[in-house]
């Protein structure tokens, strides 16, 4: 995750080995750090300055491959700046590494067996074997090991989880302008890993083919790229991730069998949205004059077919993702659990993304059109 994996490359050439192992049992107060404090670091460090002045945490400080940058994060959230990376580990119980992904295995392996829990930003890595040999680390020496994947902590993904029970087809759309961070991969695992991981955490059912497309448009990997996955229990979901928008968008679609039959239509960035269901008894057609001035957050129904659907706001008390996500490391850490995004799990949704980005670079180039 980020840019600079030169500067952090040679800053690593330094911290091979340092360190001591913590010992086994439940941690009373947790203390932790941040390595990486570009974009998102910056962000994973404010939560923690936040959690430590609710006495959640003992934030000990920042590191960064560019001394300079962690100073003035330290400096603005009054923690340690930590010359090197021994120093932040031998500190911390437990570190949150947001930095460029091809630094990623590096760095975690070298806190894991140091006895270190790690939350690792999203990708865990840039390669499957790099991925299994974390979660070998982290079951060795006893660690927590999670992955940033955010969206699971999105209050929007634990709605869907209550009301789509039976999910037949998923729609999603993760699109974004251009980025000034994390150019060192693709967009399929920049921004399509993260409808990956909800979709195989989502879907109770084995995954038995993926198709995928995608082209390079800025960058030398692909910048925009679809999926179509198709799972065991008849499920299919089509993901569309894009790096090339004019516009923002986090958006996912269900349509649910099951007792109640339903359309569920969520925005993550928002956090709000509209399920669409058959009325139950009782509901009548909301009058003309209602369903033109209908306002986001009122509920409609209207009659085809003989039969009333309903449309009405989703139900979804919002929150910060990141801030709960690393609330939800913390706690794994204190009482030792595994994490909602365990390692293991963010493997699986990597390995599908290892897949996708293969097919994608097996395409044959475009041919010239034909002239009649």
């Amino acid at each position: 995750m980020g840019d600079g994996s030169g500067a952090w490359r040679r800053r690593l050439a330094f911290e091979r080995g340092a360190g001591a192992t913590i010992p086994l049992g439940v941690l009373a107060s947790i203390k932790v750090a941040v390595i990486g404090t570009g974009s998102l670091g910056k962000e994973h460090a404010r939560i923690y300055a936040e959690l430590a002045r609710a006495g959640a945490v003992e934030f000990t400080g920042v590191y960064d491959a560019t001394p300079e940058v962690a100073t003035k994060i330290a400096a603005k959230l009054g923690v340690r700046a930590f010359a090197t990376l021994a120093e932040a580990a031998a500190a911390s119980d437990a570190l949150s590494i947001v930095t460029p992904t091809v630094t990623h295995f590096e760095i975690a392996r070298m806190l894991l067996s140091q006895g270190r829990h790690l939350l690792v930003e999203k990708p865990m890595t840039d390669k499957a074997a790099e991925a299994a040999e974390l979660v070998r680390l982290a079951q060795k020496h006893n660690c927590v090991l999670q992955v940033g994947h955010v969206e699971r902590f999105n209050p929007v993904f634990a709605y869907l989880q209550s009301v789509a029970t039976e999910p037949r087809f998923i729609e999603t759309h993760r699109l974004s302008p251009y980025p000034a961070r994390s150019t060192d991969i693709g967009v399929v695992l920049d921004l399509m890993i993260h409808d990956l991981d909800v979709v195989l955490a989502f879907v109770n059912s084995p995954l038995v083919s993926v198709d995928a497309v995608g082209i390079p448009v800025l960058s030398q990997s692909e910048d925009i790229a679809n999926a179509r996955l198709r799972f065991a229990n008849g499920c299919v979901a089509n993901l569309t991730a894009s790096r090339i928008s004019p516009e923002r968008m986090r958006k996912i679609r269900v349509f649910s069998a099951g007792p109640t039959t339903s359309y569920v239509s969520l925005d993550y960035r928002a956090q709000e949205g509209y399920i669409y269901r058959i009325a139950r008894d009782g509901e009548e057609e909301s009058s003309l004059l209602r369903k033109l001035l209908a306002a986001k957050d009122s509920t409609i129904v209207s009659e085809f077919g003989g039969k009333r659907i309903v449309r009405e706001p989703v139900p979804i008390e919002k929150g910060e993702p990141l801030k709960l996500e690393l609330q939800s490391f913390i706690h794994c850490v204190k009482v030792r659990q595994t994490p909602v995004v365990s390692g293991e799990s963010a493997r699986r949704a990597l390995d599908l993304a290892f897949e996708i980005t293969r097919q994608i670079a097996q395409q044959p180039l475009p041919q010239a059109p034909l002239s009649f």
